[in-house]
């Protein structure tokens, strides 16, 4: 903590496939920090997994391209160094991490764990609740001990697709049928997604999945609406308005999300106050479920027969820019993107004490 400011290390970039859109992220959070109360020190991770530290900011960069270092001395030897040395309490030292990392390598508990061993405060989920919301197969094992009601799916390893295909491709289509989808167990923002209308497409999407994990998920199709809440707290958390995505392709995939632009968020979603209530409650309780901290954004079907509804995801470091649906359902909750980034930051340093208090040893 430098002259009364706290000092974030600002951790974006990273070797998923949503590299670019953690970019967007850093710079926008970048952007809106008070630079009042913050001093900001970046922490570029490229695709090849290469760690740059730059400079201590006193304000934002001025480009997304600035955002990547290429000046920065040093490399990941000397980065995580400077992690580390926030231990010794040095007056260089960063008080609280802030990763913006979507994805393997940044939002599946791998960073937390480094976190957790530098000793350091940091925004977000820690390293099992990261790690189970990542694993798409593992939320929903712990949804369903939780109660919380979720479409039918099947689950399985690399390993079982090529002894047990046959069995497999039975088992999908008796107990989920057609259309269905079929995902990586371990992804974000909907990589490796496709919707398969028969057996033929259902052995394309899964192949398609194993490129991306050894872990595929195969979902049943639900005629529903797409709705989500913003989950923000600790061991007290709170639930935002719930927002629905009207996307503009037949599911809401990678393309719907970043590309064509053409996808609707309509925050609040137009549905009723017992409704909302009831996504908002059963939001905390996914949130619960899979030890959330900081923050997630809790994904419902509400299916258009009979209003159920069903559970799909929670994501634990949701898209963070001025215009993502997390930022934008707090906005309407009350809570500003600027007062959200100290909420969060708050909230760190909050369950990091707690941590501190606790006994490791005889």
């Amino acid at each position: 903590m430098t002259a009364n400011k706290v000092t974030v290390g600002l951790v974006y970039g990273g070797k998923s496939g949503e590299h670019e859109i953690s970019l967007q992220t850093g710079f926008a959070v970048m952007n809106a920090f008070d630079y009042g109360k913050y001093e900001i020190v970046p922490f570029y991770i490229t695709l090849r997994g290469e760690w740059r530290m730059g400079s201590v900011l006193d304000g934002p960069m001025n480009s997304v391209e600035d955002m990547k270092l290429e000046a920065a001395a040093g490399g990941t030897a000397e980065a995580a160094g400077a992690m580390f040395a926030a231990l010794s309490g040095q007056a260089s030292s960063i008080d609280v991490m802030f990763p913006l990392l979507h994805g393997t390598f940044g939002e599946d508990g791998t960073i937390q764990g480094l976190f957790e061993m530098a000793g350091l405060p940091y925004v977000g989920a820690g390293v099992l609740s990261s790690s189970a919301g990542m694993d798409k197969d593992v939320m929903k094992k712990l949804f369903a001990a939780a109660g919380l009601e979720q479409g039918e799916y099947i689950a399985f390893g690399e390993r079982d697709w090529r002894v047990n295909r046959h069995e497999l491709l039975q088992e999908a289509e008796n107990k989920l049928g057609y259309p269905c989808f079929v995902k990586p167990a371990n992804l974000g923002s909907s990589v490796g997604i496709s919707k398969a209308a028969d057996q033929e497409a259902l052995i394309d999407a899964v192949e398609l999945a194993l490129r991306y994990d050894r872990k595929v998920l195969i979902e049943t199709f639900i005629d529903g609406r797409e709705l989500e809440v913003g989950v923000l707290g600790n061991d007290e958390p709170q639930a935002s308005v719930p927002g629905e995505i009207v996307s503009s392709g037949d599911y809401y995939d990678y393309n719907a999300k970043y590309i064509d632009g053409k996808s609707e968020m309509m925050i609040p979603a137009p549905v009723d106050a017992d409704l909302a209530d009831s996504l908002r409650e059963l939001a905390i309780r996914a949130f619960k479920a899979v030890e959330g901290s900081g923050l997630c954004r809790a994904d419902f079907f509400v299916r258009r027969s009979d209003n159920k509804i069903l559970i799909n995801e929670v994501n634990t470091m949701p898209g963070f820019t001025p215009f993502s649906m997390y930022p934008l359902l707090w906005r309407e909750t009350g809570t500003s993107y600027q007062a959200l980034l100290d909420k969060l930051i708050e909230l760190a340093l909050e369950r990091h004490e707690a941590r501190t208090q606790l006994q490791y040893g005889r």
